[in-house]
């Protein structure tokens, strides 16, 4: 086992936790988080004011962490920062596995005393080898045995994907965003001013787990850069890495030193680094998202010649350009393809010469899937794009009823038997309600789809480039 698993594995698989400060004027948001915990939860409370709030619970108080007559492997502390240190004092006296401090108020504020008392808190840890996270962060979460840290987050099963945030609501907003794109984490950490811990470290660890198959992160800032750059490129050779970088321009930058007391770094080092090390650069959460989707539900391909499959003319002329810009070829198909749609495409209103504008065809669910069929087996073709018009698919419901859930059974036999990748456009328009009912019956079969040609263009191109730097 490394190092760093050893060191770290306490914190991120506890049997026992302590939260010390939850109190009412936050909903016990921190006790409530843990209702699902596979472990024990104490908490502890000075302020009698809360006890009949925590007992409610069914959580057992104590007025100190030391008074806890059990070993403790993680501690949440949501107390004002002049009592940090104290807590932190108890932490190294009671062996913690690790403590993540939701306090804030530290050197982010550029104050005298925030800055004083970062720097007791961390010269404190760093003496007694403690695993401090944060302070000004949410922590772990890990669904698998219930350790949350928010409310409405899912537990009991985990999956493959690892997430590491500077920023606390990014990290919450990953693991519920993700969920409903068919995306579960296997663990994520927020780590906020990241006094102790760094993101060097969360990366090394979660690169040796074995339930963390891709990883995401969201950096404001390094503090060594020439560590985090060796554990990125080796990382980055045994699993996807994706990359956001916050604070990409002066004005980000301002807020990143606010945020998190991150310093600026130019992002054209950001952006070679990445390259280098053959990580995924992405510049927001819906591309992070989007990439990990594909790579997570469609099949890999070094290749970039789309096949598209339009609903309608105008949008078939509207996704070639997208699709092209992105930086993709749309090529002609070959005779054999050609010959195979006269036999039976009706070009009245409609045309196959790639893209497809099946809009004569469409109301075939045969023909749909005949017409995705022969650019999957076209030798000019690396993947498959088809759009899903809501607007469309929704009239054809009083023609046919089940239409939509006909063909997605159809879709999901086809994508089984393909040997490339394939992914949707999920165009809502005004059908928004239906969009987000169809988009949920799209991740229980596992068919990637996107609200948007660019969204779904780029996510591609995105997944082309890593499996083409990695196949060398």
């Amino acid at each position: 086992m490394k190092d760093i698993v050893r060191k770290l594995d306490r914190a991120f698989n506890p049997r026992s936790v302590a939260v010390v400060g939850d109190k009412r004027e936050m909903g016990y948001m921190w006790l409530r988080s843990l209702a699902h915990f596979h472990g024990r939860v104490y908490s502890v409370q000075i302020d009698e004011k809360e006890l009949p709030g925590i007992e409610a619970l069914g959580v057992k108080n104590y007025f100190s962490l030391l008074d806890i007559p059990d070993e403790i492997d993680y501690v949440i502390v949501a107390v004002p920062r002049a009592v940090a240190p104290k807590i932190v004092k108890d932490c190294i006296e009671k062996k913690v596995g690790g403590v993540m401090l939701f306090t804030s108020g530290f050197a982010e504020t550029n104050t005298e005393e925030g800055i004083k008392l970062q720097r007791v808190i961390t010269e404190m840890a760093q003496a007694a080898d403690l695993n401090l996270i944060g302070p000004n962060c949410v922590g772990i979460f890990n669904p698998k045995i219930g350790l949350c840290h928010a409310m409405d987050q899912y537990y009991g099963n985990g999956g493959n994907v690892g997430f590491i945030s500077q920023s606390g609501t990014h990290a919450t907003f990953f693991s519920l965003m993700g969920e409903v794109n068919g995306i579960r984490v296997s663990k994520s950490v927020s780590y906020g001013n990241a006094v102790v811990l760094d993101s060097t470290d969360y990366l090394e660890y979660l690169g040796e787990d074995e339930d963390t198959k891709i990883i995401g992160m969201y950096i404001e800032g390094v503090k060594k850069g020439r560590e985090f750059f060796s554990t990125l490129r080796q990382v980055a050779q045994r699993k996807p890495v994706l990359i956001w970088k916050g604070g990409q321009t002066e004005e980000g930058s301002r807020a990143t030193a606010s945020h998190t007391a991150s310093l600026a770094e130019p992002p054209q080092i950001w952006e070679a680094m990445i390259r280098q090390c053959g990580a995924i650069k992405v510049d927001s959460l819906d591309e992070m998202l989007d990439t990990i989707a594909l790579l997570l539900y469609a099949k890999p391909t070094t290749g970039n010649r789309v096949g598209l499959c339009a609903m309608t003319g105008g949008q078939s002329v509207v996704i070639a350009d997208v699709f092209a810009k992105a930086g993709l070829e749309i090529p002609l198909l070959t005779e054999k393809s050609y010959r195979e749609f006269a036999s039976f495409f009706d070009i009245i209103g409609s045309s196959y010469r790639n893209p497809l504008d099946i809009s004569s065809n469409f109301r075939s669910l045969d023909n749909i899937i005949r017409c995705i069929d022969i650019l999957n087996d076209d030798e000019h073709i690396d993947a498959v794009v088809l759009e899903l018009s809501l607007v469309f698919l929704s009239r054809l419901e009083w023609l046919r009823p089940n239409f939509f859930d006909d063909l997605l059974e159809a879709l999901t036999l086809y994508k089984a038997r393909s040997n490339k990748p394939f992914l949707t456009i999920l165009i809502s328009a005004h059908a928004e309600s239906e969009a987000i009912a169809a988009k949920r019956k799209l991740v229980e079969k596992g068919i990637p789809s996107f609200p948007s040609f660019e969204r779904g263009a780029k996510a591609l191109k995105k997944v082309v480039e890593y499996y083409r730097a990695h196949s060398l």
